[in-house]
């Protein structure tokens, strides 16, 4: 790692590690962070963004039916910002039919691996209900991210007791591993602390310094992505976790890694804040849009399986389940409504005959059924 490139300002120290080279370790978090004044009006729209949207969820029927098509396109952004590419239907599928890849080539690999976030990110929602943000969630949430996938000998649910580096060019080497435990400590303390400091900024300042401590051998920027959305949730005091800001951070890769590597190097806080208000604005703004374009889909669906002859009680049931999971074979909707198979069959061919399914591209067996409006509005981008 290159030294000259640390200024006097840097928020941590440079130390020796093996070799010529480097590693930085950052201070323990400040809990007192003077904001610039050119911040202020960033922050209040984004303030205002966030509340839009924890206060049309609130009275969302079924928020949570509604939270999955948000939750699983941060699980698709936030992998491939590390490079592991799959598609929203690929995903949908893959929860439909889990199942092991055969091999090392087997794009299964990739599926699983963005199913296992979506998994991490409702696991650690639950564990919130009984736990505070710790390295307890934390370490739990690493091990879900790791289960069964690429990575999964690198010691999942365990910091790492190595010294590990960013960049084929060494551009950034964390920590030494016997900093870790204590500096972990101190993140473990500042996520939990009520402080002067803004809810948005506290957990912005909470996210750099994870990345920076980079506690595991692998999945440091999936867990501190997921752990930044599951932050501002209970930090602000939002209904359900509504932000997630992956897909912004995807879009403006460069200024993201950026943004976290100056604030290592010369203390830039200011950017580093500034452009993760502004992704909060944009994604509070886009998950609005597309909760209103959903329930607007669903209304005119509803309207539809009124207006036909001899609907089955049913159908609104499969209609709602749909604005979460718009990828469905007809074994799933015979789990879903608890009836046979044959019923659930007549039940898809009726929605088919609507316009509000119809069969999917993917060739595959069992026959997989999509909600086409439904998942334009949740996964495609604006």
């Amino acid at each position: 790692m290159d030294a000259e490139r640390f200024d006097q300002k840097l928020p941590g120290s440079l130390v020796p590690i093996t070799g010529p080279d480097w590693a930085f370790v950052p201070h323990n978090i400040p809990r007192r962070v003077l904001v610039p004044s050119d911040v202020m009006p960033l922050l209040l729209e984004a303030h205002r963004a966030l509340a839009r949207l924890d206060g049309a969820g609130r009275y969302l029927p079924g928020n949570s039916i509604l939270l999955r098509p948000l939750q699983r396109r941060e699980a698709l952004r936030s992998s491939a910002l590390e490079g592991t590419f799959a598609t929203a239907e690929e995903l949908l599928a893959y929860g439909l039919e889990p199942k092991a890849p055969t091999s090392s080539a087997d794009p299964t690999n990739a599926w699983r691996e963005v199913f296992n976030y979506d998994r991490a990110l409702q696991q650690g929602q639950e564990l919130l209900e009984q736990l505070p943000l710790s390295s307890r969630v934390i370490r739990s949430i690493h091990a879900t991210l790791l289960d069964g996938v690429r990575g999964t000998d690198r010691t999942p649910g365990h910091f790492r007791k190595r010294q590990v580096h960013i960049g084929s060019d060494r551009r950034f080497v964390p920590p030494p591993p016997d900093k870790v435990e204590d500096l972990i400590a101190d993140l473990e303390a500042y996520m939990n602390e009520s402080l002067e400091t803004d809810c948005l900024i506290q957990s912005f300042i909470a996210h750099y310094q994870f990345e920076t401590i980079h506690p595991f051998l692998d999945g440091n920027g999936r867990v501190g992505r997921l752990l930044l959305s599951l932050m501002i949730y209970k930090r602000c005091g939002l209904q359900s976790p509504w932000l997630y800001l992956s897909p912004f951070f995807d879009k403006h890769k460069d200024e993201y890694i950026d943004g976290l590597f100056n604030v290592s190097t010369r203390a830039d806080w200011s950017t580093w804040i500034k452009l993760c208000l502004r992704g909060t604005i944009a994604e509070a703004t886009s998950a609005l849009a597309r909760v209103d374009k959903l329930l607007k889909i669903k209304a005119e669906y509803d309207k539809r399986v009124l207006a036909a002859p001899r609907t089955s009680a049913r159908l609104p049931r499969i209609v709602t389940y749909l604005l979460g999971s718009p990828l469905v074979t007809i074994s799933e909707v015979m789990k879903q409504c608890a009836t046979t198979f044959p019923t659930a069959k007549k039940d898809v061919e009726k929605l088919v005959a609507l316009g509000i399914l119809s069969e999917s591209a993917r060739s595959a067996r069992p026959t997989y059924y999509m909600a086409h409006e439904y998942f334009g509005a949740a996964y495609m981008d604006e």
